[in-house]
């Protein structure tokens, strides 16, 4: 499966009595609150003892994508032009590889 069908897959499933307003406000929301479960197992792995539950981590995971893909379905973008986009930057900002010196010296409009 590509990322775009991954999408247009995921987003069956997206609420049809939501405005397009509704849909980017639940997408980032979403982000955030599934971001939270993924670093509060990862929190409980490195500062309480528990064994990293890669399985929970992976469907935690698997939510971040789903409200990722929602995101973007609300701005009108499809998820591989958003990768891209990414890996263009990257790319950019670190030709060689990830450069410490590059990262602490960014220019002000490389966001």
């Amino acid at each position: 499966m590509t990322i775009n069908e991954y999408q247009k897959l995921a987003m069956t499933t997206l609420n049809p009595a939501l405005s397009e307003t509704e849909v980017l406000l639940n997408g980032v929301m979403g982000l955030c609150g599934e971001s939270g479960e993924a670093i509060d197992l990862v929190k409980k792995w490195m500062m309480q003892g528990h064994p990293l539950d890669k399985a929970h981590l992976r469907k935690e995971l698997g939510d971040i994508a789903w409200y990722l893909a929602e995101t973007a379905t609300a701005i009108g973008c499809d998820l591989e032009s958003i990768l891209q986009e990414n890996i263009d930057k990257l790319k950019a900002r670190y030709p060689d590889g990830f450069d410490a010196n590059r990262s602490q010296h960014r220019k002000s409009e490389d966001v």
